[in-house]
């Protein structure tokens, strides 16, 4: 009895920690296995980094009830590089990743990353989004899903078309619909049910489904626990002097801290308790990752969806998110084999579900009538990542939200003040960069170039080079037309 009590005044809140942590796992369960088989990679090692995530991450300092493990919105990143460099220089790429993250925590560069245009993250998470539901509707018509995220899109209307005649794929279809269908309605069964997380029990009726029909879909294939995780070899490190391979490591850093940085944010408005330090929440990140690249397994960042569950069920401190990871070592070493009976295309159907979540549709049409500039990012950074590639349609993203912001701080105004007889006189006040140099000169060109003009320059709080040059050649061609030089009263 007094080691019970000695066990609460140091745990006072174990009971609650123990049965969110439960909710967690089995909402972390389907997702790790999902997220592993849609990039490509044997379904354990989705398994590991969940493990890896709850255990190695959750131990340490930053966010106290976020959870982490693979990620959906990682899937079509890790797919395209291990399709292009294999499986064992993944692990390289993740472990990396990994190392830059911790750097760039020490460095106190956390907090930076809330500096990312918010709709940069949001485009890129609906490019993601867009590609994963067009990837797994492939393996939901029970077809090969082409390499690109363009392909994807395009080949959908003929992989339909070739699924209307096979029952392979018919059946296929019917087990990700219902997975889908389950998904949508979970929210309005009964109270009890909802017990249950909605990702398991859409997952679960899908394998008595395909068990009870004997349907013919194709399920999880299982390698073992042991069996999957495969250090990455020295010859691996070698690929990292490819520019490939470079980009690959600088997008995963990228949007692996972004998106886990950026769910803490959302996280702490969940709750009221301690607020992420988000410097310790990346070193937090990157040491996960490390091990994950040391097991050759998927890299990990934080989850919205496990994190919400998390708190939702009661969680008061980072106990549960390690038992979440515990509870995912036990399954992954006691009952590996229960993998086999998941039918992938219900896997494809959570996956779905979950990409359906990140395409923002009605925040972009709410985005739209505040700011088009905003909801323009998003929209061309999502198209970007669908026609082009992840890191390219990033990078375009964030060229543009530079341009943006520079526009936007370029707020200039030219005030003309003529009285019909002496100067005329020009007030320029505001920031005159290169940006508005084309309005500046319209204006100053249409001066009458018989009249002395005073030019004053003293309202400006930036002038640039090329506005500077700018205007001292206006200044000398006015002043070349036999008019009184122009009279310039300095920034």
């Amino acid at each position: 009895m007094a080691g019970k009590r000695t066990l609460i005044s140091r745990f006072p809140h174990l009971r609650q920690d123990v049965a969110a942590s439960l909710v967690v796992f089995l909402v972390a369960l389907p997702l790790c296995v999902g997220v592993a088989v849609a990039s490509g990679v044997p379904a354990e090692l989705g398994l590991v980094t969940g493990i890896v995530g709850g255990i190695v991450t959750g131990l340490m300092r930053g966010s106290s009830l976020q959870v982490s493990g693979p990620a959906a919105g990682m899937t079509v990143l890790v797919f395209e590089a291990v399709e292009e460099f294999g499986l064992p220089v993944l692990g390289a790429i993740v472990l990396v990743t990994g190392l830059l993250q911790v750097t760039m925590g020490m460095l106190r560069l956390g907090r930076y990353f809330r500096a990312i245009s918010v709709s940069v993250v949001e485009g890129m998470l609906a490019g993601i989004g867009l590609v994963l539901i067009a990837g797994q509707l492939y393996p939901a018509l029970a077809a090969k899903a082409p390499g690109s995220g363009l392909g994807k899109i395009t080949g959908l209307p003929g992989a339909a078309l070739d699924a209307l005649g096979t029952t392979k794929a018919l059946a296929s279809l019917g087990i990700c619909a219902g997975t889908v269908a389950v998904l949508l309605l979970w929210k309005h069964a009964p109270a009890r049910l909802r017990t249950v997380p909605g990702p398991l029990a859409a997952v679960g009726l899908a394998m008595l489904a395909a068990f009870a029909l004997n349907l013919p879909v194709r399920t999880v294939e299982v390698h073992g626990l042991l069996g999957s995780v495969q250090p990455p070899p020295l010859s691996a490190f070698g690929e990292l002097a490819g520019l490939g391979v470079l980009g690959t490591v600088a997008a995963f850093t990228l949007i692996a801290s972004a998106e886990s940085l950026f769910s803490a944010a959302a996280v702490d408005r969940l709750h009221s308790g301690p607020r992420t330090e988000y410097d310790r929440e990346l070193v937090a990140q990157g040491a996960g990752n490390t091990v994950c690249g040391l097991l050759g397994a998927l890299p990990m960042t934080a989850v919205i969806v496990r994190s919400a569950a998390n708190v939702q069920a009661g969680a008061r401190t980072k106990a549960s998110r390690v038992l979440h990871g515990v509870w995912l070592l036990l399954f992954a070493a006691l009952l590996p084999g229960a993998l086999a009976y998941i039918p992938v295309p219900a896997l494809a159907g959570v996956l779905i579900h979950s990409g359906a979540k990140l395409v923002p549709v009605r925040a972009l049409a709410a985005l739209w009538r505040e700011n088009r500039g905003e909801a323009l990012i998003l929209s061309v950074t999502a198209v970007s990542i669908v026609a082009v590639s992840m890191f390219e349609g990033v990078l375009i993203g964030l060229a543009l939200a530079v341009v943006k912001t520079a526009w936007e701080a370029s707020h200039i105004k030219l005030e003309v003040v003529d009285k019909g007889a002496g100067p005329v006189e020009a007030h320029l006040s505001g920031n005159a960069t290169f940006l508005r140099l084309p309005k500046i000169l319209d204006i100053l060109e249409s001066l009458p170039q018989d009249r002395p003009v005073r030019l004053d320059l003293s309202g400006l709080h930036h002038l640039d080079h090329a506005c500077r040059t700018a205007l001292r050649n206006w200044a000398a061609r006015h002043s070349a037309a036999g008019t009184e030089p122009v009279e310039v009263r300095a920034a």
